[in-house]
């Protein structure tokens, strides 16, 4: 067999897609991860012209490079390397985002045409940054873009070690919002959700950048605070009951106001993190059975 055959036969089964043109840019080699990233088999292809627009080929900006600035023919006229990121068009009609390489094929001396590798594996460092996306997703409510309940508690957890091992103290505060029912039955859902955004929010104002804020659920939030003393603890809630009770969400010409009832916690000693939340929950219902509007404290040792 001769050798380019044999070079063909081994790029068939390659993990990226392989096509030859010669120098007029008619295909002359189609392989089968080709076929599996653009749906055309080798039938299809073969002995068409690439400018025939079989792939379509567009940038980022739309630009057809199969008409202007075609990656392959460029390098035929040089005879340098390139890569680029271009969109390609599936035979069933979308657009498929691939990395092509493309390199001139010489006989010795003589140009004989040119080698299209493409991919639609992406580099790994927007593997990695997609990665870390998705992370960042796994751990937020998509309602409030806070931290979600799992990752709060992830957080708590974190505390206790902490407190095990340095002996620092921090604190919980559970937070409901009072006659929550209410805003949703008399303005609607939207305006439901748009209450929750704006408690969330000044939550956040409210606490250090060492603090956490996460949605525990519905109307209710649960807030981790790292290394912090009794008096500062009681001084940052207040000031979240202060800036939800100050605020107000505008909605088709209404006024929504809303107040919040705290229970906060300080946790001096090592305790489960399921007897630490179930305290602050009962407080917060204690400061529900006050009157609302209000934060009940207990000091966990």
């Amino acid at each position: 067999m001769e050798k380019s055959l044999i070079y063909q036969e081994v790029l068939k089964y390659v993990k990226e897609g392989v096509y030859f043109v010669d120098t007029n840019r008619k295909i002359t080699f189609w392989n089968n991860t080709a076929e599996k990233i653009t749906g055309f088999t080798a039938a299809e292809v073969l002995n068409k012209y690439c400018y025939d627009n079989i792939l379509n080929h567009v940038d980022d900006e739309g630009t057809h490079l199969c008409q202007q600035g075609c990656p392959l023919h460029r390098t035929m006229e040089d005879g340098h390397n390139r890569e680029a990121s271009v969109y390609l068009h599936h035979k069933q009609g979308y657009r498929v985002h691939v990395m092509v390489r493309t390199y001139p094929l010489y006989d010795e001396d003589r140009l004989i045409g040119a080698i299209e590798l493409f991919s639609d594996e992406k580099p790994p460092m927007q593997l990695m940054e997609e990665i870390e996306d998705l992370k960042v997703l796994a751990m937020t409510d998509q309602l409030t873009e806070i931290a979600n309940r799992r990752y709060t508690e992830s957080f708590l957890s974190g505390k206790l070690l902490e407190l095990e091992e340095f002996k620092t103290p921090f604190g919980v505060a559970m937070i409901d919002i009072d006659h929550f029912k209410a805003v949703n039955d008399t303005y609607g859902h939207d305006a439901g959700d748009l209450t929750i955004q704006m408690t969330a929010k000044n939550l956040v104002n409210a606490v250090r950048s060492s603090d956490l804020v996460g949605r525990w659920g519905g109307e209710e939030f649960l807030v981790v605070f790292s290394a912090v003393g009794i008096n500062q603890l009681q001084q940052i809630t207040e000031r979240m009951r202060m800036l939800v009770e100050t605020s107000s969400v505008q909605r088709e010409g209404s006024d929504i106001r809303v107040t919040i009832s705290i229970g906060s916690v300080f946790v001096e000693k090592p305790l489960s993190k399921d007897r630490i939340i179930q305290m602050a929950d009962q407080l917060m219902y204690q400061s529900k059975l006050e009157g609302r509007n209000r934060i009940t404290s207990a000091t966990l040792d």
